[in-house]
């Protein structure tokens, strides 16, 4: 504790204040932006778990790359129509390219149709 209560009061009331404030802020931001934000989190994320980052040894996980790449396909399905095709069409490129990713990195791959975000993408092979 400091020796100054007003000065903890006040980063008490700042605290208390960041949700408020964030809710603010993300009002703010065109649904085009929250999309492609989180699509674009949910590809680097699959990415990693695909072996395509820096230590693939220790940062490849299938199972987790395939959650994540189903996640993907259904969030930009969902969202394309909702949003303009300059912004689904790199998402559909990135997310077709982990879908690769995850096919060259599997030990047994997957039928035709049946990899990971398949069913919402149709076949990648």
């Amino acid at each position: 504790m400091s020796e100054n209560p007003q000065h903890d009061a006040s980063i008490h009331e700042s605290e208390a204040l960041a949700p408020t404030q964030a809710a603010r802020d993300i009002a703010e931001v065109p649904a085009v932006e929250v999309i492609t934000a989180a699509a674009v989190n949910l590809l680097s994320a699959a990415a990693i778990k695909c072996g395509l980052a820096d230590d693939p040894e220790n940062e490849t996980d299938l199972d987790e790359a395939r959650k994540l790449i189903n996640a993907l396909a259904g969030l930009i399905t969902a969202g394309a129509p909702e949003i303009s095709d300059s912004h689904a069409r790199p998402l559909r490129d990135g997310l077709r390219s982990v879908q690769l990713a995850f096919r060259e990195a599997s030990a047994i791959p997957d039928a035709p149709g049946a990899g990971p975000g398949e069913k919402y993408t149709g076949s990648v092979i």
